[in-house]
Order: structure tokens, then C-alpha cells, then sequence
């Protein structure tokens, strides 16, 4: 389906209107870190969530929810102020390749960054037009403590051409502002014209039938391919054809 630049962004922006409503919420891993009004509440539960959204989506749902369950469904004052008892909680914990083990330094590791100035200047981007950068800064600090190990696996790592697809999605929740109700957009210092669009296999099959994207691989040298195209269509808000390309995909059957 080959389309003009005018009549793709028209499409798109149509596409766009149509699915980002509130009620594409309640089937979506988001609808987790919807649970909450707390920033940090709201940070948290969607980064674990973003971390699971792999599979199927009801599955992702109910193990976030799980999770926010296990601790006390008060995510940051858990991570706060845990001791070694609480976390037995979470032995036999897992989905699919998360284990609890991965639930463990994910909570020590976020009170960490919370001990540094939080999750939001964990992704602080050097040189700040560049969010490439913050998410290899955000991973060497997430991952800084001494006892990763196979954790790692679970962060993407963008220097080895990871699609980084679940960080790209938790920043697109993160920093998208507008008011439709979905994102959340509660992070300030992220500009959305620097975020780089979530790819998978809906969005990345979705982006080559319109001619967006040609790399076959979903790797960042796509990831990059794509967002410069959607940037061409809108440059301040390049990432919210994410939910065109996405609903085309798992709800149009595209």
C-alpha cells in the first residue's frame, strides 16, 4: 500500500484519533500503571509492566497486577522501605523468562535510582537531543549494582541493536502529554520529539506495508529507520502513530 506523504499523514492521524481513546486501556498492559494516581506509583508499575509485554496481553495484565499485589499494591513505599522478609514474597514469581530472582534486583535496584534523584533523570540524555543516549544511561544505571547477572538480559541494550521495544513503550507512557487519557505523560524534561517509536511485529509489519520502514530485521537500525519517517510526519509528536501502527496491526488485522 503505497500512499502519498500528505495522504499516509492523513491516514495516520485518523488511525491515531481512533485508537488512542480511553477505552483502548482496558485490553492494554497500560491499563496497570492506570491503577495509580502517584507519580512514582505510576513509574514504577508501568516499568515492570513494559518489562513483561511479551506474550499475551491478558497474561501481561495479570502478572503486573500481581506483582503490584505483592507489594501491597503501594509499589513505592514497598520499594522504599522493604526489609529481606518482604521479599519472600515474590519467590515463585515469574513470567515466562522473569524470575523472582529478576522481581528482587529490579526493587533493589529501583531504590537505588530513587536514592539518586529518580527514575526520570535516569534517563537524562547526554547530549540532551539524543534519547539513544538515555537509554544506554539509563541501562548501565539500572544494571550498576554489583549482583545483575542474568537481570540483565531483561533490559534492553540499544549498543547491541536492541529494538529496546518495552523501554521505548514505558517512555512513550511516560512522556506523551495529550489529554486524550492514555499516556500519561508525567514526565517533564523528555521532549516527545525525541522519543523513538516501540517496534514489534504488528507495528513493524504495519510500517513496511505503508513504505515506512524497509530494514526486515526489528532491530534499532529499524527502530531509527521508522522514527525518522514519523518524525517527517510530525516532528514534535513523531511517537504517536505508535497507536496507528499498532491498532492497524492487532485490531484491523492490517
Amino acid at each position: 500500500m503505497k500512499l502519498g506523504k500528505n495522504e499516509l499523514k492523513e491516514f495516520l492521524d485518523e488511525k491515531y484519533e481512533a485508537f488512542n481513546k480511553p477505552n483502548f486501556i482496558e485490553s492494554d498492559p497500560i491499563s496497570v500503571p492506570h491503577q495509580f494516581s502517584k507519580k512514582e506509583d505510576i513509574e514504577i508499575a508501568a516499568f515492570f509492566t513494559a518489562t513483561f509485554a511479551w506474550g499475551q496481553r491478558p497474561t501481561i495484565i495479570r502478572n503486573g497486577l500481581r506483582l503490584m499485589e505483592l507489594m501491597d499494591n503501594a509499589p513505592y513505599a514497598f520499594i522504599l522501605n522493604h526489609t529481606e522478609k518482604d521479599l519472600k514474597a515474590f519467590k515463585g514469581f515469574a513470567h515466562r523468562t522473569f524470575q523472582s530472582a529478576d522481581a528482587i534486583y529490579f526493587i533493589e535496584s529501583l531504590k537505588n535510582i530513587y536514592k539518586h534523584g529518580g527514575f526520570e533523570k535516569a534517563f537524562a540524555a547526554k547530549p540532551p537531543n539524543d534519547m539513544y543516549s538515555g537509554l544506554i544511561n539509563f541501562r548501565k544505571a539500572f544494571l550498576g549494582l554489583n549482583t545483575a547477572g542474568r537481570t540483565a538480559k531483561h533490559i534492553a541494550d540499544v549498543e547491541k541493536n536492541s529494538s529496546a521495544k518495552r523501554l521505548n513503550m514505558f517512555l512513550r507512557w511516560m512522556v506523551r502529554n495529550d489529554k486524550r487519557g492514555v499516556d500519561f505523560g508525567i514526565w517533564k524534561t523528555i521532549s516527545p520529539a525525541l522519543l523513538y517509536c516501540p517496534l514489534d511485529l504488528h507495528s513493524g509489519r504495519v510500517a513496511r506495508k505503508l513504505g515506512l520502514l524497509k530494514r526486515e530485521q526489528d532491530d534499532w537500525k529499524a527502530v531509527a529507520e521508522l522514527t525518522k519517517e514519523l518524525r517527517k510526519l510530525d516532528p514534535k509528536d513523531p511517537v504517536k502513530y505508535d497507536f496507528a501502527l499498532y491498532g492497524l496491526g492487532v485490531f484491523e488485522g492490517f
